[in-house]
């Protein structure tokens, strides 16, 4: 982790994928970060996937170098300890995430009294406070009928990576820093909502995709093509699969150098009045005749030539790996200064990233292993809210706090 952050004690009380990940944002960034759970483990405690134990490497993973805190939140005791954990006193200290309900115990009318300067980041399903997950906003975003093969016809198709969940837990870090700027220069709290619907819909309209529908109806489904310009995959003599793009004038006159087909581009400009390189809308619009051409040059090479080909010219491609494949390539994972291999909470050995950003003036420093559930339960309440040794063990005899020597 970076030390950027160094000082600055951030409490979360959260589950699944976008809070917990905004959490981690800022843990490798220096913070100290505060996750509290349930005694026993949040709903996303055992989530898949697992390892043999059955602990979870998506818990573990989400959660690396935070501290853990475990309470009986179903108690009121329970919820007045996370209170004080999240509003303690402290110049750099009073930043708490969540992704608990607007109202209840974790309200803004409830915890600001306890502290004016406080910044309580809530990330929401909706603005209206109703329930969302990654997959109900994508639904309803329409982003599955315009994904997969143009034979699929109206039957959506979901994406895997739960993108609106990430863009919100990376959106609600920065959000997060933004207020603590405000704070710094006004001394005034706040309280930042950011409802995952809201980014889902933010996010396609950056991108143009709201305004395309309304002056020209829903995308049509393109497979594997790449909207507007050329990209697809193609498969190579000894029968690998590599995806080639071409954006810009040059990374287009690269490819068409590496596959020797400048003649047949030539001609097809002529017969069509256009040119490729200098737009690369054409490109796609005129695919139909560009496709099958590139599809017998790519025939022709085997893939660990084509590659050097490529690499010489700048173009702009990648092989298509399985998942068992990228965890053993050297340029990802095993290589790649932002992995270290650590022994994580579940007892299994495995590379882990640390902060994705490089920074080359700060050292990136080691990858900490997230904590086993409770861990650092006895210290916060200690350190964080004040608690005396007899104070501490009388909790722990009443359950309102985990054992630590369970």
């Amino acid at each position: 982790m970076y030390t950027l952050l160094d000082g600055l004690r951030v409490v979360e009380a959260s589950s699944f994928v976008a809070c917990p990940t905004a959490g981690l944002y800022l843990s490798q960034m220096g913070a100290e970060v505060i996750r509290v759970d349930q005694i026993g483990g949040g709903p996303d405690f055992r989530r898949w996937p697992q390892a043999e134990n059955g602990d979870s490497f998506y818990w573990e993973g989400l959660n690396k170098g935070k501290l853990s805190v475990a309470l009986d939140l179903s108690t009121d005791e329970g919820r007045e300890l996370l209170a004080e954990i999240a509003t303690a006193p402290g110049e750099k200290a009073g930043v708490f995430l969540t992704n608990f309900p607007v109202g209840g115990f974790l309200s803004w009318e409830r915890l600001s009294p306890r502290r004016e300067d406080l910044i309580l980041t809530r990330i929401m399903g909706r603005a209206d406070g109703g329930p969302a997950l990654d997959y109900t906003v994508a639904s309803a975003l329409g982003i599955p009928f315009i994904t997969g093969p143009e034979s699929l016809g109206d039957e959506p198709v979901n994406a895997v990576l739960p993108a609106w969940d990430l863009l919100t837990g990376a959106y609600a870090a920065f959000a997060t820093m933004a207020a603590l700027h405000h704070r710094s220069e006004t001394g005034e709290g706040q309280e930042v909502r950011i409802p995952l619907a809201d980014v889902g819909i933010a996010t396609i309209a950056n991108l143009g995709q709201l305004a395309e529908t309304l002056h020209g109806g829903d995308r049509k489904r393109y497979g594997n093509d790449v909207f507007g310009a050329f990209g697809r995959d193609f498969i190579t003599r000894d029968g690998e699969r590599v995806m080639l793009m071409a954006i810009t004038p040059r990374q287009w006159r690269g490819l068409v150098a590496v596959l020797g087909i400048a003649d047949d581009v030539a001609r097809i400009e002529k017969e069509r009045r256009t040119s490729f390189e200098r737009d690369e809308s054409e490109r796609f619009v005129h695919r139909d005749a560009l496709y099958p051409l590139v599809e017998r040059a790519v025939a022709m090479w085997e893939s660990g030539e084509l590659a050097s080909a490529l690499d010489s010219e700048g173009c702009c491609w990648g092989p298509y790996q399985r998942m068992e494949q990228a965890v053993r390539d050297p340029n990802l994972v095993t290589d790649n200064p932002l992995f270290s291999a650590i022994t994580h909470p579940s007892g299994a050995h495995y590379a882990a990233p640390g902060a994705m950003a490089t920074l080359p003036a700060h050292a990136r420093g080691l990858v900490r292993p997230a904590p086993c559930l409770g861990d650092d339960t006895e210290k916060v309440l200690t350190e964080v809210v004040g608690l005396g040794e007899g104070q501490f063990a009388a909790l722990v005899d009443q359950g309102i706090v985990g054992d630590p020597k369970a």
